[in-house]
């Protein structure tokens, strides 16, 4: 089975987010979501991703929290897919040289955060269009 990891700068919106979406697609790819800073460690999924979840009736855990990106990580999982290209920056300056290949950014334009923005049903569209992008790619 296949092991993906969405990753964002805090883990409490655009890659939960991602990851919950792309579970409600699929049960054929393990997947996860993980933050490149320590910021909000241990924090839950943000209020504005919880009301996208309950508006598109996305099934999620209501027990997860942020967890930062860890060295095992990259040795881990299959591909770690940066939310935006500073996310890919972040990783790729974090992770060992033999595991950068694993690093992908998740569309061409990245994904905004509504953290900033407050733009969570904007964000919730490009995510379902990627997650969907990143199945087919994943069959493949």
């Amino acid at each position: 089975m296949q092991k993906i990891a969405f990753v964002c700068l805090g883990n409490i919106c655009r890659s939960p987010m991602a990851e919950f979406v792309m579970k409600s697609l699929t049960d054929q790819v393990y997947i996860e979501s993980r933050a490149t800073s320590n910021w909000e460690h241990g924090n839950p999924i943000h209020r504005g991703t919880l009301r996208v979840f309950q508006e598109h009736h996305i099934s999620y855990d209501k027990h997860k929290r942020s967890i930062p990106l860890a060295k095992s990580d990259f040795y881990e999982f299959d591909y770690l897919i940066g939310m935006d290209e500073q996310n890919v920056r972040d990783m790729l300056a974090m992770a060992p040289v033999e595991c950068q290949k694993k690093i992908l950014l998740f569309d061409k334009q990245g994904v905004p955060d509504p953290y900033y923005t407050g733009r969570f049903e904007a964000t919730y569209q490009q995510v379902i269009k990627g997650c969907q992008d990143w199945l087919n790619f994943l069959k493949k």
